[in-house]
């Protein structure tokens, strides 16, 4: 989906908060983005104007001896991470960069991580985008500044509304700031590599390096492919001394399933960007891309039963719970009757990450809701945008 012409691009607050109030007035609806890295995520949106936050740019408040950042919604993510890194920190929940997903071009935004709620590998340890964000200021549909969350953690005015917009799409609010708690980064890390393991196995030796006292913070495989044998990938990071002893009892424990190589500090870094960008599914030319969360222990059923309705590609990511699926061009156009089928009785969940527009405007991208949670979403969306206007029927047709 390309951005619907005219596009508004705010310079300040004060000119977001006058855009949108113009298009609630007037009956509008706005397509927002950020940096127009993820306009195929969702469901295609009718709308007849766009709204881009691309310019309200510039970290507002850094206080590295607090762990807090606050930067405008559009500034780029890698000015984020650059500030950060020079004073030796970073963003725990490891947003990821999913341009090569889509084959788009744009700038990935701090504003549109935190709408997205887009997390990394390391969230089984630090958890999501949302639990580090910890204030923000928006604009709702209907015009209204609101602030909500602070600048340390301690200031819980407004706390859960913070944690419910990270994840809504732009479909409740526009987001003109958001603030960050961030962590240091740590002095090495290393990755431990069992080679051959077939994806049961690989998850059962995931799910015992997590429920070790080791502090993994990265467990991901990547099954055989296209000539290369499967890779288990199992992360740890600190100190120098922790991580070497810890790395010596971690190869102890899974010596049942066969003896790793070990990856140092740079090969690391590089192998979990990969993995959190998703390079392992290939080229961005797929006919559909699945997200799937559900117990590490049902992942591989999940898995087995796309394989053998389609040709398809997997990546295991969070220990086995979240599983990316994507059929190959040519194949099952999107595989919501097999994959919703397989989960039903697993009590996961899953989204359609990418597809064609006809696809996504006849398949229900995100997991269906049961019938009192879409009446709740359905009120949300009118108090927050009582005309309907921010990213309609993104998420859910209708609302």
């Amino acid at each position: 989906m390309s951005i619907a012409a005219p596009v508004t691009t705010p310079d300040d607050e004060n000119q977001l908060v006058e855009a949108v109030a113009d298009a609630a007035a007037r009956t509008v609806p706005l397509a927002v983005a950020g940096g127009a890295t993820r306009l195929g995520l969702g469901r295609p949106m009718q709308t007849a104007e766009s709204l881009s936050t691309a310019n309200l740019t510039g970290i507002t408040l850094y206080e590295p001896a607090e762990l807090v950042i606050s930067a405008r919604a559009g500034t780029p993510l890698a000015e984020i991470e650059t500030a950060l890194a020079a004073q030796n920190q970073r963003l725990g929940f490891e947003p990821v960069d999913h341009r090569r997903l889509f084959g788009s071009q744009g700038t990935p935004t701090i504003g549109a991580i935190a709408a997205a709620n887009v997390s990394g590998p390391r969230r089984i340890q630090v958890g999501a985008a949302r639990d580090s964000l910890i204030g923000l200021r928006a604009v709702t549909g209907a015009g209204a500044l609101i602030k909500s969350g602070g600048r340390v953690m301690k200031n819980v005015t407004g706390y859960d509304l913070v944690k419910f917009l990270a994840g809504s799409y732009g479909t409740l609010s526009v987001l003109s700031e958001v603030t960050f708690k961030v962590q240091p980064s740590p002095e090495t890390e290393v990755t431990l590599v069992l080679n051959g393991l077939d994806d049961d196995r690989a998850v059962e030796a995931l799910s015992a390096a997590l429920g070790s006292p080791f502090s993994v913070t990265g467990a991901a495989h990547l099954p055989a492919g296209d000539g290369d044998v499967s890779r288990t990938l199992i992360r740890l990071e600190g100190f120098a001394e922790s991580v070497a002893e810890r790395t010596k009892d971690l190869i102890a424990l899974l010596a049942a399933y066969g003896a790793p190589e070990t990856l140092d500090a740079e090969a690391t870094r590089t192998l979990w960007r990969a993995v959190g960008d998703l390079e392992a599914l290939g080229a961005s030319d797929h006919a559909a891309v699945w997200k799937v969360s559900v117990k590490p222990s049902d992942g591989p059923a999940i898995a087995a039963a796309a394989r053998a309705a389609f040709a398809s590609r997997v990546l295991y990511d969070w220990g086995g719970g979240l599983v990316w699926i994507a059929t190959e061009t040519g194949g099952f156009d999107a595989g919501a009757a097999v994959i919703r089928d397989a989960i039903a009785p697993l009590g996961g969940h899953a989204t359609l990450v990418k597809a064609s527009d006809a696809v996504r405007l006849a398949t229900d991208v995100f997991q269906p809701l049961a019938p009192p949670l879409m009446d709740l979403t359905r009120k949300l969306k009118a108090r927050f945008d009582p005309a309907g206007i921010l990213n309609p029927g993104r998420m859910y047709a209708g609302v």
